[in-house]
């Protein structure tokens, strides 16, 4: 149980990798926003999948690993990435502003994400990502209304 674990919180071991593994864990996020884009219910599926997986696993991660919010824990990255994305109309452009608003955002922890990540556990790895990619769709949706030959 313990490698299923470290599989999946670590996101196919990205969060192994000794090079920026949550910036990894957020392409793989984006990787998946480019197969599933256009399959709405299928997105959804995803990004619920990826949170509940998050939260079964991260709390048990964090003690196999012996660090609370571990950095191999990438899960996290993957499902924010995706919520970032989530209903902005596609645009390569904006889906890389979003790439790079998220991964700013997640690095920087602007509140509540802060607050939330000294949780310990599930809920602390979870909702600081949860919260960046709110913060990131919701810029993300304002550029789109905006600018909308930005999208067509």
């Amino acid at each position: 149980m313990r490698r299923v674990i470290k599989f999946t919180t670590s996101f196919f071991y990205l969060g192994h990798s000794p090079f920026m593994p949550g910036t990894l864990g957020s392409l793989a996020g984006l990787l998946i926003y480019f197969v599933v884009k256009d399959k709405l219910p299928i997105y959804i599926f995803s990004v619920l999948f990826l949170f509940f997986l998050g939260i079964i696993f991260s709390s048990e991660a964090e003690r196999i690993y012996k660090r609370k919010d571990a950095q191999m824990i990438v899960i996290d990255e993957a499902c924010g990435m995706m919520l970032s994305l989530f209903l902005v109309p596609y645009n390569l452009w904006i889906a890389l502003l979003g790439f790079v608003l998220f991964r700013v955002f997640d690095i920087l922890k602007p509140p509540p994400a802060k607050r939330i990540e000294k949780f310990s556990g599930a809920f602390g790895i979870m909702f600081d990502d949860i919260i960046a990619a709110i913060y990131t769709n919701f810029i993300l949706q304002i550029i789109c209304l905006a600018f909308p030959k930005l999208v067509n």
